[in-house]
């Protein structure tokens, strides 16, 4: 009943949101400089959505394949649990990810521990954020952050052995403080037992150190080259569950589009921000992806129902729009869904899979 597989119809009928990123919280305990969520336009004041209300929009929608829990630190919710637990049952989603910044060990394990107790027929993957060697780390996260986050790597390894369905991973933002330290970094990560997965994400959006978005497109490429070496040459991890393999062809094809995106500075395959992906926030607004200048409704004015909200006539244009103007984004998990589901991508993502 969690499998992938149950998407498939997606593949040709893109009609309904199979994969969600909601940021659960804007609060946050670090203030990093390359954050586009906590330097996002037109915040407000309004209350995190409550239990309640989050299950009212959870009973609005269908199976998920992939649910995607960000922030703000999304561990400073005492609820987070409970959230998680209202998906898992009610939207049953294949794969469910935590992005934090490490710093909370206890909260984090006790949390963790809890939601692999509750979602044992789902995928937990918990993305650690490191970006850079400790010095690097630490210039851009703040003093100490290194160790804080290398002991909550410590203390949740625990689980990789008891619990099948978890995978501990690491994620670097990829930006001008950091770019020429990337192979030291790489190098570290890999030796880092039971981490299955680093991502390296491209810095987007608009942030508060400008400056950091002023990367070397080159340097870039030479990052994704050598993980993709590394992939191929089976000396990098990759996740536990099934169809690992092809998620890994997926990255390879992944990080080629988002490089080939930035040098060419336009939308190179179709993008389903929308249909199949969508973005929540915590005071209810949605939006077809990170674009926060797309604004599709809030959830609290159509009675938690995000399928009331896709379906008004100002949603159904900004959906519309971003197939007609072609904006273009490099947000690794959009491309992701942009490839899986692309008939057209299928050749490519064979190959690769078959390189691996």
């Amino acid at each position: 009943m969690y499998s992938p597989f149950r998407h498939v119809g997606s593949i040709f009928y893109k009609k309904r949101p199979i994969h969600l990123t909601f940021f659960v919280t804007g609060r946050c305990n670090l203030r990093c400089s390359y954050c586009f969520y906590l330097s996002r336009d037109g915040k407000d004041n309004a209350p995190e959505l409550s239990v309640d209300e989050i299950e009212g929009v959870s009973s609005s929608m269908k199976d998920l394949l992939w649910l995607a829990f960000s922030g703000g630190e999304v561990f400073l919710r005492d609820d987070i649990v409970e959230i998680t637990r209202i998906f898992y049952e009610r939207n049953r989603p294949s794969i469910i990810l935590f992005s934090t910044n490490g710093l909370l060990t206890e909260r984090i394990e006790d949390a963790v521990g809890s939601i692999l107790r509750i979602c044992r027929k789902s995928t937990i993957v918990v993305k650690l954020s490191i970006d850079g060697p400790e010095e690097v780390n630490d210039r851009i996260r703040g003093d100490g952050c290194f160790k804080k986050t290398i002991k909550t790597y410590e203390r949740l390894r625990r689980f990789i052995n008891e619990y099948p369905n978890f995978e501990l991973g690491i994620n670097t933002v990829f930006c001008r403080e950091n770019q020429d330290r990337m192979d030291e970094l790489i190098e570290y990560v890999g030796r880092l037992d039971d981490i299955k997965t680093h991502t390296v994400s491209l810095i987007r959006g608009s942030v508060f150190n400008g400056r950091l978005k002023d990367i070397d497109t080159e340097r870039y490429l030479r990052t994704i080259e050598r993980m993709e070496s590394l992939l191929r040459g089976k000396r990098a991890s990759i996740y536990r569950f099934r169809g690992s393999r092809l998620k890994a062809a997926q990255d390879i094809l992944q990080r080629r589009i988002i490089y080939n995106t930035i040098t060419r500075q336009r939308q190179l395959i179709p993008c389903y921000a929308g249909r199949l992906n969508i973005v929540l926030t915590e005071t209810g607004d949605l939006y077809p992806c990170e674009s926060f200048d797309m604004r599709l409704g809030n959830v609290r004015e159509h009675d938690y129902d995000i399928s009331k909200v896709l379906n008004t006539t100002g949603a159904k244009e900004i959906i519309k729009s971003i197939e007609r103007d072609r904006c273009y984004c490099t947000h690794e998990c959009y491309l992701m869904t942009n490839i899986l589901f692309n008939p057209r991508m299928y050749p490519s993502l064979i190959r690769e899979y078959l390189r691996l």
